[in-house]
């Protein structure tokens, strides 16, 4: 019973970080934890905005490993550095690679347009897809995966697109049938990912 409050009390929070405090935090470095999570989620499902009007669904990237981030493109912290660590995940898989399918999902609508955050994604090199919508598609899928994320609105006057967001830190792992599998707390280490994605690669066969 323990256990189960704990994961879902993880689970409800998603590892929730102000950007601005991460960089203090990752210096007291904490080991990685992947949480085994199958049957607690959701199967994968949406339908959000990529670039060139292009809409997006759980179907297209059906029979791919799902590693599903929930970020914003203006992050100064911890989205480039988790998504240059799942391309060094994605570099150690080799063959396999191609079959992994890495989502970026802003919860930043305003200022992220799809083209924006493709260009955002695309710099590193991982074949990721970056996904927006509205505020409410948004809202809904973060519930859907009990993500934690807020933006905070800015001052009377000042700049409109100048203000901070705070969001999850965890990268979501569906198998190539869009069943959640793990969650993983942290990708400070991606052997530790590799090992846990092997085990659920679609068969070559």
């Amino acid at each position: 019973m323990i256990k189960k409050t704990l994961l879902s009390s993880l689970l409800a929070v998603a590892l929730l970080h102000p950007t601005h405090a991460v960089a203090q935090e990752q210096s007291a470095a904490k080991p990685s934890v992947i949480y085994k999570i199958t049957g607690r989620l959701p199967d994968l499902k949406f339908s959000l905005n990529a670039a060139q009007d292009k809409t997006i669904t759980e179907n297209d990237v059906k029979g791919k490993v799902v590693l599903l981030f929930f970020g914003y493109a203006s992050c100064p912290d911890i989205c480039p550095t988790t998504m240059a660590q799942l391309s060094a995940v994605k570099g150690m898989l080799g063959e396999d690679a191609n079959n992994i399918q890495i989502i970026f999902l802003s919860v930043d609508p305003h200022r992220d347009t799809p083209e924006v955050l493709q260009a955002y994604v695309d710099a590193f090199d991982n074949g990721a897809i970056g996904l927006t919508g509205t505020e409410k598609q948004i809202a809904d899928i973060a519930r859907r995966y009990r993500v934690a994320y807020q933006i905070e609105k800015p001052q009377p006057g000042s700049d409109p697109n100048n203000y901070e967001v705070m969001h999850a830190r965890g990268i979501y792992v569906f198998d190539a049938n869009g069943k959640v599998q793990f969650l993983a707390s942290d990708s400070e280490e991606p052997e530790m990912l590799v090992a846990k994605i092997h085990d659920i690669l679609p068969s070559s066969s």
